[in-house]
């Protein structure tokens, strides 16, 4: 046997008709996508979160074949032979020694045998039953892998779709004043060279105009990428244009989940990631469970149904019943190696669920710092933005009443809109901040009600209800 490498050409074009065939069964854009449209869109579609819809049906088919383990065996039999001549046979008596002269036979040459046998291993039963409970606890844990990834998926939207926003609002606005600090710096450059203003005063006023056209680029770049990260949460192509509902400006900040002691003890009950430890531990229990079944004797009852088509029968048909018990008596001194080993295995799923719980705790804490500092900057840059606006509106006063220079009008513009995108990437932290607060303590950010199967509509206003409740609520 040869390896044979996949065909690069015709991967690729199956990868792009499996790629078109997804994006083809998605709801179109049909507008500008607001908030909780693209948390919807992202829910419904982002291909993460798909494979742990998916993984979740894999454990729940996983978990229906092992409880069928449990049945009894119902085996129906049929074998058909055939001879090219009678299989006869003589005898000898045991008493005289005398051996028969004619041979005989009570078989034929074609025979046709058939049984339908009923058989249960109490056994069997007793450790597809533990597999089934194994089983019911892995579907358990896919489930709240799910839970964690759309708590993931969440945070991301709130973060890239604000930062999306700030794109919208001055990409087009840079593009204009960057030109205009382009055109200062050619005619700052033209005053130093022909000596109208000091060298000194033009190229300090050259540096702090590269300083500002430095840091607009730095953040234009974070801008534009944001759009792109939110495309692809929301699983749409990289070359789609869509826009964005563009809301007003705020610098309110949502109140906090909860005292610490609150959120604590609901990041105990609902975090996934603790509660997947727990499933892991019982499982481990349910291993111990298993070893000892394992351990006892094999008792199999059998019922049977039995047909044969031979002539020299006087019954051709009857009911057969058996029952057989086995015990491996090996087993008994394995049984006290492996028993310790399963128990050594538990002992590092509690001491790992453990460190996971301080880790958790120590998740809220920071959390709840990191919403309350992000409020503070978000705070800040909002008094920045405003003095910034007071220093432009009074710079462009001057301008027009020829006190102030157009190149210094100019640097107070970019200063102006680079405040403004500060104070909007604040403001995106402070959402990523506030996602972060109910992932941290594990709460749902979908409602029990929703599938996932929903139009996209019904969704996003089922998730814009539950984080406008989120925003005044307080957690009981």
């Amino acid at each position: 046997m040869t390896p044979k490498p996949v065909d690069p050409e015709k991967h690729g074009e199956q990868l792009q008709k499996d790629l078109d065939a997804v994006i083809a069964s998605e709801e179109p854009v049909k507008g500008a996508i607001g908030l909780y449209e693209a948390m919807a869109r992202s829910i419904k579609y982002n291909l993460d979160h798909r494979i742990e819809i998916l993984d979740e049906v894999l454990r729940a088919r996983q978990l229906e074949l092992k409880s069928h383990d449990q049945l009894p065996q119902l085996v129906a039999t049929t074998n058909a032979s055939l001879r090219s001549n009678d299989a006869g046979g003589r005898s000898r008596s045991l008493l005289t020694g005398i051996e028969s002269v004619e041979g005989s036979t009570s078989s034929e040459k074609r025979a046709l045998v058939g049984d339908l046998t009923l058989s249960w291993d109490v056994l069997d039963f007793g450790l597809s039953y533990v597999r089934a409970r194994q089983g019911a606890d892995e579907a358990l844990i896919a489930l709240e892998r799910r839970r964690k990834v759309i708590n993931r998926i969440i945070e991301d939207v709130r973060t890239a779709y604000w930062r999306a926003v700030s794109a919208d609002r001055t990409l087009s606005r840079l593009g204009n004043v960057n030109a205009l600090a382009t055109q200062a710096l050619r005619e700052s450059q033209s005053l130093e060279e022909r000596r109208i203003v000091a060298p000194l005063q033009a190229l300090g006023f050259q540096r702090d105009l590269l300083q500002i056209q430095a840091d607009v680029a730095k953040l234009q770049r974070e801008l534009v990428l944001a759009k792109r990260q939110l495309a692809a949460l929301m699983n749409l192509l990289p070359e789609k244009d869509y826009t964005l509902v563009l809301p007003d400006r705020t610098e309110s900040v949502p109140e906090l989940p909860g005292s610490t002691t609150e959120m604590v003890r609901t990041a105990l009950q609902l975090r996934p990631e603790l509660r997947e430890g727990a499933y892991r531990i019982r499982i481990n229990d349910h291993e111990l469970d298993a070893i000892l079944v394992q351990n006892l004797p094999s008792v199999r009852g059998a019922l049977g149904l039995n047909a044969d088509s031979t002539r020299y029968l006087e019954n051709g048909s009857w009911v057969s019943t058996s029952a057989r018990a086995s015990w491996n008596l090996l087993n008994v001194f394995r049984y006290p190696a492996i028993k310790r080993t399963v128990q050594a295995q538990g002992d590092v799923l509690r001491q790992r669920q453990l460190a996971l719980t301080m880790a958790v705790l120590t998740q809220v804490g920071v959390a709840r710092v990191r919403f309350t500092q992000v409020g503070r900057e978000l705070a800040l840059a909002r008094r920045q933005q405003l003095v910034q606006e007071r220093i432009l509106k009074m710079t462009r006063a001057g301008a027009e009443a020829r006190t102030i220079s157009r190149q210094q009008l100019v640097r107070e513009e970019m200063a102006a809109v680079l405040a403004e995108i500060r104070f909007d990437l604040a403001y995106a932290d402070m959402q990523n901040a506030y996602a972060n607060l109910y992932a941290s303590i594990g709460a749902d950010t979908i409602t029990p009600e929703i599938t996932g199967r929903e139009d996209v509509g019904t969704l996003a206003a089922a998730l814009e209800k539950l984080w406008r409740a989120r925003a005044s609520d307080v957690l009981d």
